[in-house]
């Protein structure tokens, strides 16, 4: 389902993950996945939704479940809709690539959280700020 080096990578990097196939989907849910301070909980668990074509096909964003939110109660930009996926509520954080950003047969799942512990964190900085 998923490519060796994403279940090597799974595997090593984030143990007690699951991988199942729900609506032509493949769901990788990451457990308590770490989130810098500044948030109402220290981790959450990460839902990574993967189109049939992945790798080849880019991640499109991502879901927490519990909803993360700023301490301060100022929404973080399009976390706003709640989304039912393994029957749990998850929230989604629509974020896209830009095109060419994703390089078929050199991305991987470790490249693209690396852009979602990215994102978490521009969104916790905006707290500082």
């Amino acid at each position: 389902m998923l490519p060796t080096i994403d279940q090597n990578y799974l595997e090593a990097r984030a143990p007690g993950s699951s991988v199942t196939l729900e609506g032509g989907m493949i769901c990788v849910v990451i457990p308590a996945f770490s989130l810098p301070e500044g948030f109402n909980h220290s981790s959450a668990d990460l839902l990574l939704r993967l189109s049939p074509g992945y790798p080849d096909i880019a991640p499109d964003m991502w879901w927490f479940e519990p909803a993360v939110r700023r301490i301060d109660g100022r929404l973080i930009a399009a976390t706003e809709s709640q989304e039912v996926y393994l029957g749990r509520t998850w929230q989604r954080w629509s974020r896209h690539l830009n095109p060419g950003q994703w390089r078929s047969g050199l991305d991987s799942l470790e490249s693209y959280l690396a852009l979602v512990r990215k994102e978490v964190a521009a969104a916790a900085a905006a707290l500082a700020a």
